[in-house]
Order: structure tokens, then sequence, then C-alpha cells
């Protein structure tokens, strides 16, 4: 959005300071996805630009990589599992973030900051316990190594991003627009489909989003509690890089 032509000359300097900022930010951000980007068509069987990569030669580049994991069945297997947990997982904390967020935009809920601070929970505790605590939990109700149970592990990763988005969207939010449509005789079901769906709505859209990558980026919990038929691709990625790590610093274990 372009600054208007009565702005003073510091407020311009700030404007594409500011823009600048935001750019370099932008820019470490995806930084590792731009390098990693052209590694994938690397030749040779380690993960690094070689001699022939930075001089541009075209045999220095391949696709083997892609076609591995095309007609590998267990990577087709890994992509199909990551993105049926990824959507079921995110259609289930958007379903559930939602709800909480509804209830605690009412300031009458006792205990409401208490319940907002257990469901954003998993977003300040690290991975890694909650890893091990979702392993122990699903081992005690046999779902470990389940897909149903990989989906709830994800879906209460991803349910956090939800509560926030959709808080965030209740908090401008005028509850008297759903006070007007009940004194004009219209059902809560009726109220929340016509009036206060339409705007939560990108709020449930954006939650949604963050729930899925989540989702599909998870490896953590992922490795914790799936089997040889839940694995997904972090997963899969995860073991493959630890199995090569073994067997690259075995012989020096041994000595």
């Amino acid at each position: 959005m372009a600054l208007p032509a009565y702005a003073s000359r510091a407020e311009r300097v700030g404007y594409w300071a500011y823009l600048g900022f935001c750019t370099l930010v932008l820019l470490f951000l995806i930084a590792p996805i731009l390098i990693i980007v052209p590694l994938s068509f690397n030749a040779t069987p380690y993960f690094t630009f070689t001699e022939g990569m930075l001089n541009l030669e075209p045999e220095a580049y391949s696709l083997r990589w892609y076609q591995e994991m095309i007609e590998n069945q267990q990577w087709r297997q890994a992509l199909q599992n990551s993105t049926f947990i990824a959507l079921m997982a995110a259609i289930l904390a958007t379903l559930l973030g939602t709800l909480a967020a509804l209830g605690l935009s009412n300031e009458k809920v006792p205990f409401r900051n208490a319940i907002l601070a257990l469901l954003i929970s998993p977003m300040i505790v690290p991975v890694i316990i909650s890893a091990v605590a979702m392993y122990f939990f699903y081992t005690r109700f046999g779902l470990a190594q389940t897909m149903p149970g990989i989906i709830l592990a994800h879906a209460a990763l991803g349910t956090p991003f939800v509560v926030i988005t959709v808080s965030a969207t209740l908090s401008g939010f005028d509850h008297s627009l759903t006070k007007a449509a009940a004194s004009l005789g219209a059902n809560p079901v009726y109220t929340f489909r016509t009036v206060t769906f339409p705007l939560i709505r990108p709020g449930m859209i954006s939650g949604g989003l963050f729930a899925f990558g989540t989702s599909f980026d998870e490896v953590v919990v992922a490795l914790f509690i799936t089997g040889a038929e839940q694995r997904t691709v972090p997963s899969k990625c995860g073991r493959v890089f630890a199995s090569k790590s073994a067997r690259l610093f075995w012989p020096w274990h041994r000595c």
C-alpha cells in the first residue's frame, strides 16, 4: 500500500525501512528452504554442493531422489499417510478449537484463563515431553501404532493454533448481533450458521491451515507412536537419517 502524497520525509523513510526489515526477516526464514531445494537435485549420495553443481555442470544434477521417492512403495505409502493424517487432524483440530474459542469468548466462563492456558500448552511444552507423555498414555489404552492414535495426537498439537486464530477473530465480534438474531426468533444453530460462522470463518481457515502444516511436518511424536503402517514422511526421513548416521559412525564406535 503506497503512502499518501502528504506523507512527510521521515514517514517515507520509516515506511521503506520497515519494508526492508520485513523483507530481510522473510529471507532469513526461507533461506534454509532456498538452499535445500537445489540440493535435492544433487547427483551424489551426499547432501552437499559439489564442485560440478557450483560450476553448473549438467551431469552434476539429477532427479534420482525424486525418482526413488516415486518408485519406492514405502515412500508413497508415507506420503499418503501424511496427507490423510494431516487432513483428518486439521479437521478435528478446527472443530475442537472453534468450539473451545466460542466457549472461552464468554467472559463469565469460570477458570477461563486457566482453561486457555491448558489448551495452548502444546505450543509451549517441548514437543519431546509431549511425545513421551503421549507414548505412555496411548500405550496404556492401545492407541499406539494406530491411525486414530496419530490423528488424535496431531489434532492435539494443532488445536492451539485454531484456538488462537478464532479467539483473535472473536475479540472484535459484536455479540449484540447474536442477541438481535435471537430476538427475531432465530434458533442457535441458524444464528451460528448465518451470523457467527461468516465472521469467524477466516480465523477457522487460517487455524486449520496451521494445524495441517503442523501435522504434515511433525516428526517427534510420529517417531514415538507410529508403526510401520502409519509411518509418515517426516518419520520416514528421520528413520532413514538415523540409520545412515548409525552406519556412518558405527566403525568409530567400535574403535
